[in-house]
């Protein structure tokens, strides 16, 4: 019987999809350890995107190693993390977006890779207020990754939200966050997978 490969899952954030530069880098890391790696593609619609999600993680014999997060990845990882128990590497992650967002969020988007265009609206403000984690109950599950000069997200609601968390704080950098192929070993060290 064919032993399985450790699994790690990546969630891309809004607009973004397995195309991304992080992506990428993450799947030829992760081929090189031959770690299994699983980015699915998320919709922008929070209820469809955690649904893909979701079936990433729960429909496997294996729980995966590891839930990697990036900005909205990142807020969608720690509802999982939460409800399945797993360990989560977040990546500059979205806290609590429905607490930010400014009035002309919801509106017109297009996807930057795919080039898809669609309204992003009240519906799915709502939809994804659902899955916003105030309370982490085992803050040594997570692994909190932000630079200081992220362009979209306050890195400072990560560090407070991540409190009693492992945190790794770079000094600038920008929301793509600079250098993700050096942080790549230390994640997968806190995966116990290197």
């Amino acid at each position: 019987m064919r032993e399985q490969r450790p699994c790690v899952v990546y969630l891309h954030g809004f607009n973004s999809s397995p195309a991304s530069i992080k992506a990428r880098l993450f799947v030829e890391y992760c081929n090189a350890l031959q770690i299994e790696s699983v980015v699915p593609a998320l919709s922008h619609d929070p209820a469809l995107a955690m649904k893909t999600a979701m079936a990433c993680v729960s429909q496997r014999s294996e729980p995966p190693a590891l839930l990697i997060g990036s900005s909205l990845g990142g807020y969608y990882a720690t509802w999982l993390a939460e409800k399945f128990k797993l360990k989560a590497a977040l990546v500059n992650p979205a806290v609590s977006p429905c607490d930010h967002l400014d009035a002309g969020f919801p509106g017109r988007h297009r996807n930057y890779y795919t080039g898809e265009e669609y309204d992003f609206t009240a519906h799915h403000v709502a939809a994804l207020r659902l899955y916003d984690v105030r309370t982490l109950a085992d803050p040594s599950r997570y692994l909190l990754l932000v630079q200081t000069g992220d362009e979209v997200l306050d890195y400072r609601q990560a560090v407070e939200r991540y409190g009693g968390c492992e945190q790794i704080i770079q000094q600038g950098g920008n929301h793509g966050f600079e250098n993700f192929a050096g942080v790549l070993p230390r994640i997968m060290q806190f995966a116990g997978l290197k």
